[in-house]
């Protein structure tokens, strides 16, 4: 098992740490920029992360709070059974993240990534967990010219009539598009995905989006709902879509 390297990017608002993920072997590889969930920066996600580069990409992983300081992530077990350690979760840490400050980040991600002599230009993937997914889909439709391939699991809010909702960037999107949520998920219903469908069919996009019979954060290994199955389809579609999109 290969384990990833701490570095720090130098952003426009500070320092963000950051952990790179790199296969064995001789590259280059193709580069992945994850866009982590709301729980924070963790070994589940690390783990993740781990498996896309077995599979071969260069995987850089930043800690998307960085801006609040150091802090030490919850227990999602907790986090995702009671209510007030949820809000005080949101309230200390959600307000240091916005499409705005999350997008003027990515382009240092993006820097980085075009400097690492592992990683083959000009393309990259992303991949995005929870509010991570909308972060995926809004780095395809910022960065149309680096982004190749862009995927969302369990995504949150991804087409809504916020001005920064992800689905009004489509027609600026490039990318192939990958979409999963959960079933069980009040923050993606049906009448959002069929907007989401729609907003990348108008746009001529290259997409798919589904649902899987999981709940919201099936993903991460540390979660209560973790879905080893699901996780493992996760994985199986996360691959089809980057080895199209990335190694053809």
């Amino acid at each position: 098992m290969m384990s990833g390297t701490e570095i720090d990017i130098a952003t426009e608002d500070g320092t963000c740490r950051a952990s790179v993920f790199r296969p064995t072997g001789k590259g280059p590889w193709p580069g992945v920029l994850f866009f982590m969930d709301g729980i924070g920066y963790r070994p589940a996600l690390f783990d993740i992360a781990e498996r896309i580069a077995e599979h071969g990409y260069v995987v850089l992983l930043p800690d998307l709070f960085y801006r609040a300081g150091a802090y030490e992530p919850p227990d999602p077990k907790r986090l995702f059974t009671d209510p007030a350690l949820r809000a005080e979760w949101h309230a200390k840490l959600f307000s240091t993240v916005s499409q705005d400050k999350i997008m003027r980040d990515t382009r240092a991600f993006l820097d980085y990534l075009a400097t690492d002599e592992d990683v083959r230009q000009p393309h990259v993937g992303t991949t995005g967990y929870c509010m991570g997914g909308a972060f995926s889909l809004s780095a395809a439709g910022f960065y149309p010219e680096r982004v190749a391939a862009a995927a969302s699991f369990h995504g949150a809010r991804l087409a809504t009539d916020d001005p920064t909702s992800p689905h009004l960037l489509a027609p600026k999107m490039k990318a192939r598009i990958y979409i999963a949520g959960a079933i069980e998920d009040a923050s993606f219903p049906d009448d959002m995905k069929q907007r989401l469908d729609d907003a990348l069919t108008d746009a001529h996009i290259a997409h798919t989006v589904e649902t899987y019979p999981a709940k919201h954060g099936w993903v991460p290994s540390d979660t209560p709902v973790h879905d080893p199955a699901q996780a493992e389809r996760h994985f199986q579609a996360l691959f089809g879509l980057f080895d199209s999109a990335l190694r053809a």
